[in-house]
């Protein structure tokens, strides 16, 4: 293949790490070889980059070279009919960070750190990605990715979030599994703080954002009424929903007087007909000022 390559473009070339120059203006994709293979952007049209992406994978020269075992779980996820069954549960983490807060290739020899054994990490660009991490890995070295998360922030000032995927039995599904948990995280955290949310955790995000608009509005209207406005009340009720309805621990939390606070929840009930010390009636609240904090809602 390489040589058919090569009679058709000129500037056909193999990327090797000795290169003395890296050539400017290059497309790169990666061979079924796993070799680096370029060809200067001048010389192909988009027809070119069609034909060649058919049978070739485009390639970032930023995001390190995928390992042998990288490229088994690339094709696990695009082959729609696995039969193969996994020795061990597995799960997917999903990653982001800023751009250009840190390459790739340091971030995959930090991240590597936290482990013993070797993990995989498949990205989708040079700042957000998946970590594939085994069960039994796990559970000999009880990984926090809270602890990551802050250990990045104090060590590298590297703000990173993290979405922590269910484990899995089976390769069947992954490509519609793998795409889910991309796109949920596209819009997860524009909902919360947090610097790590479980998949469980993302499911409120995901049901109000597939939620026609005026469902929405309909929702934080009809369920919060007057105080849809008050930012400082709809604080307080996050706050009491966070602590998991518990008034001590919420008013501690809000520098509140245990009576005060629960003075605002009755009037709250008073003036919505809501009780938000029954659980099922605070999920609905809760739903609604999800929803009011769509962009949509602004």
């Amino acid at each position: 293949m390489q040589k058919m390559l090569k009679k058709v473009f000129s500037t056909f070339l193999i990327y090797d790490e000795n290169l003395p120059e890296i050539p400017d203006n290059y497309q790169w994709f990666l061979t079924e070889t796993n070799q680096i293979a370029g060809i200067c952007k001048n010389e192909l049209s988009e027809k070119d980059v069609a034909i060649l992406s058919a049978f070739l994978t485009p390639y970032n020269l930023n995001i390190p070279k995928p390992t042998e075992q990288e490229l088994i779980w690339k094709e696990r996820i695009q082959s729609s009919s696995s039969t193969e069954e996994p020795n061990e549960g597995f799960r997917f983490v999903y990653f982001h960070f800023n751009k250009n807060q840190i390459e790739p290739a340091i971030f995959k020899t930090t991240i590597q750190e936290f482990f013993s054994r070797p993990i995989s990490i498949l990205w989708e660009n040079e700042h957000e990605g998946i970590i594939i991490q085994q069960k039994e890995a796990l559970s000999a070295e009880q990984i926090s990715y809270v602890q990551i998360s802050d250990t990045l922030m104090s060590d590298l000032y590297v703000k990173i979030k993290f979405i922590v995927g269910p484990f899995l039995n089976q390769f069947t599904g992954l490509r519609e599994y793998h795409s889910a948990l991309v796109q949920s995280a596209a819009y997860a955290f524009t909902y919360t703080d947090k610097s790590v949310i479980t998949y469980v955790d993302a499911i409120p995000f995901i049901f109000v954002e597939h939620t026609a608009a005026d469902q929405r509005k309909q929702l934080g209207t009809f369920v919060l009424k007057e105080f849809r406005n008050d930012e400082d009340f709809l604080q307080m009720i996050r706050t009491f929903i966070h602590c998991n309805l518990n008034i001590s621990v919420a008013a501690k939390k809000l520098y509140m007087h245990r009576n005060s606070l629960q003075y605002r929840i009755d009037k709250f009930q008073e003036k919505t007909g809501v009780d938000l010390r029954q659980f099922d009636q605070a999920v609905t609240v809760y739903l609604a000022l999800l929803a009011i904090m769509h962009k949509d809602e602004a």
